[in-house]
């Protein structure tokens, strides 16, 4: 088989890829309108200890009815750093940012969440291996991104320092960054829905007792945001929205999935701006356009490496998780 016919036959593989990942920005960009809503009815260490347990749950029934083996004993300790980064650290800390902080501002300090992932995803052996080392051209693409929504922050903040809200989301960007790379590398060897199925039971047991003791600490208002919210946390922002964003990441390898995410923020605007009548900064705009073309020097700059890699992962995992 020549280069050309086995470049032919692995593209629609990457294209798959590719809007597999774009899918998962899309679901995780409802998740924190999600939480704010969530909030309305509940407390943050509940919701974070119930949208756990109810993903725990629902991804056990999964892996019970499709009769998933357990995972050999060398994924472990990756499918940890899903569970504390994914399962419990991101969501804890975003939720008790939210609670300080109004969306808007939330969503653009994550905003440097790809760039975290793409760093961990690289400098890791098994991240190299996920997705090669990106290009200077891929790096200096990203670290402009990161600097555009870093300069849309402070230009929100009016100039002033880190609050308690900023530091728990840079702590929570921090660990969801070891997540997702974590959770990229393993997708290629096992199918994506089993890897962020298993992180979230494994991190069951924590989430439930989080649940049950703050559901005594805590006050409750069955409304029907505070539900709604809990629901779409629970079964799209902690369980469905990985299993295409890993199987994303499989195919076409961490840096590159991950600079998908810097639409995110720019996204989750528009739900704030829709869902919870936050007023729309007048920067937005320009800064959406600078992210936009940031995506596409990454995407470009990120083309050739690791292809054979990064086919060969998602083929086998999402094929299995269909």
């Amino acid at each position: 088989m020549s280069a050309h016919d086995s470049a032919t036959m692995l593209r629609p593989i990457a294209v798959g890829g590719t809007a597999q990942a774009a899918l998962g920005v899309f679901a995780f960009s409802f998740s924190f309108p999600a939480t704010a809503w969530a909030l309305e009815g509940f407390g943050p260490w509940t919701v974070t200890g119930l949208r756990g347990t109810f993903a725990g749950l629902l991804a056990g029934i999964c892996l019970l009815a499709a009769g998933a083996r357990v995972p050999p004993r060398s994924a472990w300790p990756g499918l940890a750093a899903v569970a504390v980064g994914c399962a419990v650290g991101f969501p804890l800390l975003s939720t008790l940012a939210l609670r300080l902080s109004s969306t808007a501002h939330s969503a653009v300090v994550i905003g440097l969440l790809p760039l975290a992932t793409a760093a961990v995803g690289a400098l890791r052996v098994g991240g190299l291996r996920a997705g090669a080392r990106p290009p200077r051209a891929f790096w200096l693409a990203a670290l402009a991104g990161a600097a555009v929504v870093l300069a849309f922050t402070v230009q929100q903040s009016g100039g002033a320092g880190l609050t308690t809200a900023d530091l728990y989301l840079f702590g929570a960007l921090l660990v969801c960054a070891f997540g997702y790379a974590e959770g990229g590398r393993l997708a290629r060897d096992l199918p994506g829905w089993q890897v962020i199925g298993w992180g979230v039971v494994a991190a069951l047991p924590v989430n439930a007792l989080t649940g049950a003791l703050a559901l005594t600490a805590e006050p409750v208002h069955g409304n029907w945001h505070g539900l709604t919210g809990l629901a779409y946390l629970a079964a799209v922002s902690q369980f469905g929205g990985f299993v295409v964003w890993y199987r994303g990441m499989a195919a076409i390898g961490v840096p590159r999935a991950s600079q998908l995410q810097l639409a995110q923020p720019l996204l989750t605007l528009c739900w704030a701006v829709l869902l919870l009548a936050e007023t729309l900064p007048a920067t937005a705009v320009p800064t959406a356009l600078a992210v936009v073309a940031c995506i596409a020097a990454t995407q470009r700059a990120g083309k050739g490496t690791g292809k054979g890699r990064g086919q060969s992962g998602g083929d086998g995992g999402g094929a299995s998780s269909q």
